[in-house]
This record gives C-alpha cells, structure tokens and sequence, in this order.
C-alpha cells in the first residue's frame, strides 16, 4: 500500500489553511511553506493564519514552517499546491531541488497562465513529474465550509488509484467525505470551468437577473462543460457527479464564491481593475477566461457561455449587450 508520508503544504491563502486543518488533523505534523517570513512570524504568535480563516487555531507544535521552497520540497514527500494559477510558475522559480521523485498534489483550481495548461501537466512537462505521481483535488469545498467543518465531499483524482485512496484516506474525516477517480484532466478542465460559468453567474446576478434565469444559466454551463471535457479527453465520465456539477453549483451559487462576487460587480459596472482592487482577493476565473478561450482555439468546442465572459473581460463588451446575445441562444 502506497504511504504518502510526510505532508507538506505550498500556499497561505484561505484553501491552503483549510486544507492545512485537514492534513494536520489527521497526521499530526504537516510542513507548510509560506513566502513571507513575517506572516509565519504572525502565524506562530497568534496560532491562526493572520490573513486568512482566522477563526481556524493550530497547535504550532505540529507545524514545521519554512518560507524556503527547497528546503521544504527536500524535506518532505508529498507536496499539496495550493497557491494561485497565476503565481505557480514564479513560486517554482525558486526551486532548485527535483519534483520528479515526490508525490505532488495540487488543490489549484486554475490553468498556468501563458502556458495555457492545467497544473499537473505543467508539473509534468516542465518538471518531468510522472503521470502515477500527480494528482488533483476537487468538488465543492469552499475553505470557509471546511474551516466550519461543514460536511464537505472531495474526489481526489490520479492514474495510479493506490496513490488517490492514499491521500484520500488523509483527507477523510468527520467533516470531509472522499472518493476517487483516475479522470485527472477532466477534474481538472471542470475546476477551471466552474470558475468562468461563476463568473457568469455573478455578472447576471449584477445585472439582475432572478433566480429563473441562473436556473437556466447554469444548465447550459454544464452542458458547455461536459462538450468540452468530451472532445478533449474522451472517457466514460458522470458530469453530474459532484466533482463536476457540484463544485459548478457551489462556485456559480454561493456568496463564499469570489469569482461569483467579482463576476457580480462586473454586472454592477466596475471595471476588471476596480473590481480585483476593492476585492483584494485573487479571482481565478478571470485568468482561467483567457486561458480557457485560447485553449478552445485549438479544439473549436462550442462554448456560448465562455465566449460571453471573455468578451466582456478582455474585449471590453458591456455586459448587457453581451448577456442579452448570451440569453438569446438559450433555451
């Protein structure tokens, strides 16, 4: 039986904490990699990540922290990303010790910008990880619910499926329920997605549109979804299953959902600039926009829903103009 043994955690965001509540539970040490040397310092006085799920305490006693990625990476064998798409490539700079021996796992729901690809194929082609040693976490779990310990349901996603229940069996608990599947691509493509069709979601919401209509907005989002997943990696999959349709009810419904929030001042107005500024927080989406537009160059998917988002994000369209077009072809 494949042993995960020691557990670190990349990031120091709100899902990297949650997460970080998980493992730690369960293990009873974690490493964690934070970049600034003075939220560690904040952590270790106050015993709760300073910015992020401050309600959340630890027993700092079981924590190793180290703003060295190297000497974190060295240390320990599993390794859980959970740091934004649009950060991972410089947090990697970094690196100078190898990925390819360790079990790498990333939480990342988001494409690597500029190279336009989802992140365990990032980790395999630029760090020659193997496939059998990368797997993804999804399904609907906002970090505000786990810190609550809200019943939350994982699937943790690998080729090698004594790898997924390894590190499944980490996450289970009281709270978090889990399951696996070796559709890593599919995860993946469908974490990304959620996050546009949220982004819709708010920007209608902003507009005003009720409940009926995001009704209908979000059954064709998953009907976009699953051509896409279809055409690009053609396997016997249930979009419906929670890692799909779930994450995209959750993220396209909750107000926990920051892509649903920014997607809702764009609706209200706000500029793309305004509304990451008064958010402070990073929106996946709209990284994930871009990147999931160009990447549908290449496979001609029909994707109405995506097309909207990008148009009104990049191209600058104003919202009513693009929705009305968007509601227009559906039915």
């Amino acid at each position: 039986m494949f042993d995960c043994g020691k557990i670190a955690i990349i990031g120091g965001g709100s899902w990297a904490t949650a997460i970080a509540k998980i493992v730690v539970g369960k293990t009873h040490h974690i490493g964690w990699y934070m970049r600034r040397e003075d939220q560690i310092e904040d952590f270790k006085r106050l015993t709760h990540n300073p910015s992020y799920l401050t309600s959340v305490h630890f027993n700092i006693k079981e924590i190793e922290f180290n703003s060295d990625l190297n000497k974190i990476v060295e240390a320990y064998d599993t390794l859980v990303f959970v740091v934004p798409s649009p950060y991972l490539k410089n947090h990697l700079k970094k690196l100078k010790v190898r990925l390819k021996d360790k079990f790498i796992v990333t939480a990342i729901k988001g494409i690597v910008p500029d190279e336009n690809l989802i992140c365990t194929e990032y980790f395999h082609q630029v760090f020659d990880v193997p496939h059998d040693n990368l797997a993804c976490i999804g399904g609907p779990s906002h970090a505000e619910e786990v810190a609550l310990e809200r019943l939350s349901y994982l699937t943790v996603g690998c080729s090698d499926m004594e790898k997924a229940q390894a590190f499944a069996d980490v996450l289970n608990s009281q709270f978090i329920k889990t399951k696996t599947s070796t559709d890593v691509i599919g995860i993946e493509y469908s974490s990304v997605l959620k996050n546009v069709y949220a982004i819709a979601a708010g920007i209608c919401n902003g507009l005003k549109f009720g409940d009926n209509f995001q009704a209908v907005l979000i059954s064709n989002a998953v009907q976009e979804m699953a051509r896409f997943l279809k055409t690009v990696h053609p396997i016997e999959r249930n979009v419906y299953d929670s890692v799909y349709l779930g994450d995209l009810l959750v993220t396209g419904y909750s107000n926990f959902s920051r892509n649903r929030v920014f997607g809702t001042m764009i609706g209200k107005g706000y500029s793309v600039k305004s509304a990451q500024m008064e958010m402070e927080m990073i929106a996946e989406g709209y990284f994930g926009t871009k990147c999931m537009k160009e990447i549908n160059r290449h496979w001609h998917v029909n994707m109405p829903i995506l097309d909207a988002v990008y148009n009104i994000l990049y191209e600058r369209i104003a919202p009513q103009i693009e929705i009305k077009l968007l509601t227009d072809s559906f039915r």
